[in-house]
Formats: structure tokens, C-alpha cells, sequence
């Protein structure tokens, strides 16, 4: 992490699928997330992202540059120009500050239309202390077919759930 970094951008495509599931995914059920024609009748030419699944799509545009044991501390956003579907909506990010472990990135997502989501985002990246070592791997740690069950929790035979 060094002042003046630029994350190299990540294009997003700007699909129903995806429009449609952010906004199930993160429970907000108005139409105009969804429904295409209720959203004309609202004045919009179609559907569009919420501003959870652009919040969703900021973070993960900062730990797939930062790492998956980067922390997000905290995510300022805020939204301009719809994403449609069939648009590209495309991120970038400058580091504005740096404090110790921690940055602050300037993030920025435009599309077709203009500047959808501007926003600040403080990452925490842990010391190497803190993080799983090289040789670590999931296939090390132990599955649930490996943990005991109580004598008294159901088994699939018994009718009940597994």
C-alpha cells in the first residue's frame, strides 16, 4: 500500500441476472430492482442496481486488489448515474492515505452513462502475524463429516432433517 496507488480497474458487466440478484440477495424487493415495466411507470427506461449490491461490488473490488485477509473498516458511497442492464460498469481506485496498515481508497465506478458510485473505503491490512501461513490450507482444516455428533442428534434414517 503506498499514497498514490492506483488499483487497476475491474469491469463490471451490468447484467438483469446480476441486477435482479443483489438486490433479492440483500432483501429490497422494490420493483424498480426487478420488475422492468413497473419501473417505466416510474419514469426509468428499466431496472436498476441498488445501492447494496454497488456497496457489495465496492468491497469486493478492494480485497480482490487487497487480499482476502484485507478488513474493510469502513464504506462511504455514494450514487450517480444508474447502472442498466447491458451497461459495463467499470471501478477504479486510488490510494488517498495510509496509516500504518490501513489506506484509504478513493474509489470511483462509471458507466455508459456517467459516474455511478464515488466513494471512500479505509482497509485494514493485518500483520503477517495475524494471517494463516503459506502452508495453511482449507483442505487442512477439519470438514464437518469430522466433527462428533451428540448421541441425540437426529440421523437421516430416523425421518427427521440430516
Amino acid at each position: 500500500m503506498e499514497l498514490g496507488e492506483q488499483l487497476p480497474p475491474l469491469e463490471i458487466p451490468v447484467t438483469r441476472t446480476l441486477i435482479v440478484a443483489g438486490a433479492v440477495a440483500s432483501r429490497d424487493y422494490q420493483d424498480v430492482h426487478h420488475d422492468a415495466e413497473l419501473a417505466r411507470q416510474k419514469g426509468s427506461p428499466d431496472i436498476f442496481m441498488n445501492i447494496l449490491t454497488t456497496n457489495g461490488l465496492v468491497g469486493r473490488y478492494i480485497t480482490d486488489h487487497f487480499g482476502p485477509t484485507a478488513e474493510l473498516r469502513r464504506v462511504a458511497i455514494r450514487l450517480g448515474a444508474p447502472n442498466y442492464p447491458g451497461d459495463t460498469m467499470v471501478l477504479r481506485g486510488t490510494v488517498e492515505e495510509v496509516d500504518g496498515e490501513t489506506a484509504t481508497v478513493r474509489v470511483i465506478g462509471e458507466n455508459g452513462i456517467g459516474r455511478h458510485v464515488t466513494g471512500t473505503v479505509t482497509v485494514t491490512l493485518p500483520s503477517d502475524a495475524g494471517r494463516l501461513s503459506d502452508a495453511a490450507s482449507f483442505s487442512d482444516a477439519p470438514h464437518l463429516s469430522d466433527t462428533p455428533r451428540p448421541s441425540n442428534a437426529p440421523h437421516s434414517s430416523e425421518g427427521g432433517p440430516a
